[in-house]
């Protein structure tokens, strides 16, 4: 599926599409979440969307999408696991995620999010360890807001480059989004200061 046509979808069906987009990308949809979640800043940036609901759509559906790869995971068991290597195609993904689990533990459901691909794995696997629901939820959940607050944010300053970010992200992962904080904290402020909320040289 190509951005375009996610930028159609979001212009049809509103809130909507934006939660099952990201609730479908647990089944592999080809287009990453990141752009997903931009193109909704960017539709509330053009005024289609109003701001508040459509991110909290967002949010839910990116939460959504991964608790049912939590429940997966804790129902169905080690199948869902052979599911995924023939899902996905690429043993790499779980193993770095098994790393990254043993490195960090719960600690990983954050970091995972970070990481195209092995932020779907993770829960699956976190799932077939029996991790208490509430124990997911905290770190997930949390770090899913501030997610998808991030790429929310930055697809309404800089809607113009989203398959640009979408590409850097899933190339580079973490290292990528460590700039990112920084880069909508900018545009915010530059787009504050041309509104005339912060002036300078008055005394």
């Amino acid at each position: 599926m190509e951005l375009e046509s996610v930028l159609d979808l979001i212009r049809q069906y509103g809130y909507l599409s934006l939660f099952f987009l990201l609730w479908l990308g647990i089944v592999g949809m080809p287009i990453p979440d990141e752009a997903v979640v931009m193109t909704g800043g960017m539709i509330v940036a053009f005024g289609l969307l109003e701001p508040f609901p459509a991110l909290l759509v967002t949010y839910l559906g990116v939460i959504s999408g991964l608790t049912l790869g939590y429940v997966l995971g804790r129902l169905i068991g080690e199948p869902i696991l052979q599911f995924l290597i023939r899902k996905i195609n690429k043993q790499e993904y779980i193993s770095r995620s098994y790393k990254l689990l043993v490195s960090y533990g719960s600690y990983t459901l954050c970091i995972s999010y970070f990481f195209p691909v092995v932020r779907h794995v993770v829960p699956y696997l976190v799932g077939v360890g029996k991790m208490p629901f509430r124990e997911y939820a905290l770190f997930s959940y949390t770090t899913g807001f501030v997610w998808t607050l991030l790429f929310f944010s930055l697809g309404y300053f800089f809607g113009a480059s989203i398959e640009q970010i979408s590409r850097a992200v899933y190339a580079y992962g973490l290292y990528s989004v460590l700039v990112a904080p920084a880069a909508a904290l900018a545009a915010w402020y530059w787009w504050q200061y041309r509104r005339g909320r912060f002036p300078v040289g008055s005394s």
